[in-house]
């Protein structure tokens, strides 16, 4: 565990940079520096921000002080990585990850929007019980578990929005604000069941040395509130921006629900650039 002194510290974690450095090897190594600049840029956002979640003072205040801190860690990892990543990664990528049937028959059904929600708000939820949540904080291989479940889990829940491959499609317009707003309703229940309770559930957090003078109880109230409202608030931005998307091809008489093509960017991998030709005649 982190001395609490030491919260600023930007130490490093092995198992953090190695994560990162594979996901970014496959990346480049599978072509997927030919995506558009934006969605490259969306994937070294998605890397960085998973480097700014689990190491430093974020991580640190976590690890030793803060359940709030904790709060803000987890709701990066599930709502702010996942769309960057998956935005980032263009078909190209993810299709080798494909090939086996069994995967493919396995994503199919995961990434549709009922099996997907209940595979993201299933061990969110559970994570949370305060058994399950000391055990985490108590023993750091079950909190590398916890962290790894809440990524992968969030990169499904996000399929239905943002999946790169039209193989594994994204869900119809209105599907996806129905699914969006079914996803708030376990994370505002258990946000607001951990703001209201009226004593500290987390023996852990209240034991902890005190940052910033934020009392246990208070501290667990700011999370909860982070889960409740910012997390219910962050689902129902992207519901506006998919209500937005939906209502402009409405407009332009395309009636059809299903998200276009050319919303998944370049599905096939651009050619490479034809060799620059060198000069004819004597030097």
């Amino acid at each position: 565990m982190t001395e609490p002194e030491h919260w600023p510290d930007w130490n490093l974690h092995a198992s953090v940079i190695i994560g990162l450095a594979v996901l970014g090897g496959l990346y480049v190594s599978w072509g997927g520096l030919a995506a558009a600049r934006r969605r490259v840029l969306s994937f070294g956002a998605a890397l960085a921000l998973l480097f700014l979640s689990l190491n430093g003072p974020l991580h640190n205040l976590s690890d030793c002080c803060l359940f709030s801190a904790h709060m803000v860690q987890h709701l990066l990892l599930t709502l702010a990585f996942p769309p960057l990543l998956l935005y980032g990664t263009p078909a190209w990528v993810i299709r080798p990850l494909l090939r086996p049937r069994v995967l493919f028959r396995l994503a199919t059904w995961a990434t549709r929007p009922l099996p997907a929600a209940v595979i993201f708000s299933t061990p969110i939820t559970a994570w949370h019980f305060p058994g399950a949540y000391e055990a985490a904080l108590e023993h750091h291989g079950l909190h590398v578990v916890q962290h790894l479940v809440f990524m992968a889990t969030g990169v499904i829940m996000w399929w239905p929005i943002l999946s790169p491959v039209p193989e594994l499609p994204r869900a119809r317009y209105p599907t996806q604000l129905l699914y969006l707003f079914g996803l708030g309703l376990p994370m505002s229940l258990a946000g607001a069941l951990i703001t209201l309770a009226e004593r500290v559930l987390y023996p852990f957090y209240e034991s902890a040395p005190r940052v910033w003078g934020l009392a246990p109880l208070a501290d667990q109230q700011l999370g909860g509130l982070l889960m409740w409202v910012v997390g219910t608030i962050y689902l129902w931005v992207t519901a506006s921006v998919v209500w937005f998307r939906w209502s402009a091809r409405e407009e332009s008489g395309d009636v059809e629900r299903a998200v276009p093509l050319e919303a998944y960017g370049n599905a096939t991998r651009p050619p490479p650039s034809p060799p620059v030709d060198a000069p004819s005649g004597p030097l």
